[in-house]
């Protein structure tokens, strides 16, 4: 049986993995001012430059029911069985409707993925793994369902600028953050984004010690992936997550840039480590 292993841009996987695992991928579309263009035709730099020169944050338009079920229509072309993993159902409407497009269609199956970036990529490795050893497109859905509960998806932000405008940071904690220079560490929980942490000083420092507090406090990963996925970062930031995860002992450590859904949200020097937090 052949399935198709689906999700929207905010995956946030990167172009070798995507074409390495047959993951299909249907593009969130980016409002800023009289511009209209799809998640991944703009850089993250570029995004940037946007509203530095704007001062104001792009718009994303959730997909709608149409627009699924003409996506979902043209995988069932090529393939018998499409399951989807949509973005966190607390983040967006576009879970909704992804499963109102598959209610009116056969053999497509709608994982509400609880998370987002590369939480939702983890998930889609896991699912092409599952089909490729044979496993039925309805109890992939099942068992990506289960696993959803064991991810580790955090970030830790430089500034909160960007959340601030996006409404998701209130003017006092954006004044004291500021003032104090915290770099908060955001947990998607629940389906939901939350800050627990607080961090100071330089962010290659930041990196290291959020990525010490996060595998501790998370300490029972899988350790056959982790994702390190930042909006920008320096050198000295990504090789703090490397050196971390490398003497955690994980096999495959993946590097890759968040789209402009994602960064949209979190503004620049935005960094996290992603996993599977149910080892053996």
């Amino acid at each position: 049986m052949k399935i198709a292993i689906s999700a929207e841009s905010t995956n946030d996987l990167s172009k070798e993995l995507i074409a390495q695992y047959d993951i299909k991928v249907i593009p969130y579309q980016i409002v800023h001012g009289e511009k209209t263009f799809k998640d991944g035709e703009v850089s993250t730099e570029e995004l940037f430059k946007m509203v530095d020169e704007s001062g104001t944050l792009p718009k994303t338009n959730a997909l709608n029911e149409f627009e699924y079920t003409e996506y979902f229509e043209e995988l069932l072309k090529e393939y018998d069985a499409v399951v989807h993993v949509t973005l966190s159902s607390g983040l967006s409407s576009s879970s909704g409707n992804a499963q109102r497009a598959a209610d009116n269609l056969k053999n497509v199956y709608i994982v509400d993925s609880q998370t987002l970036s590369t939480g939702i990529g983890l998930l889609l490795l896991y699912g092409r793994d599952l089909a490729s050893q044979g496993v039925a497109p309805e109890e992939i859905a099942k068992k990506l369902e289960a696993r959803r509960e064991k991810l580790q998806v955090s970030f830790v932000i430089e500034r909160l600028d960007y959340l601030f405008k996006g409404g998701r940071c209130n003017s006092l904690a954006y004044f004291g953050a500021n003032l104090l220079k915290l770099r908060p560490r955001i947990v998607v929980k629940d389906g939901k984004m939350t800050s627990d942490k607080k961090y100071r000083g330089k962010m290659n420092m930041v990196v290291a010690k959020y990525c010490q507090d996060t595998l501790e406090e998370f300490s029972n990963p899988d350790l056959e992936r982790v994702f390190i996925t930042y909006t920008t970062a320096t050198e000295e930031m990504v090789t703090a997550a490397k050196n971390a995860l490398t003497e955690r002992g994980f096999k495959n450590i993946y590097e890759t840039h968040a789209g402009c859904t994602i960064a949209s949200h979190c503004g620049g020097n935005t960094l996290g480590i992603l996993y599977f937090n149910d080892g053996e």
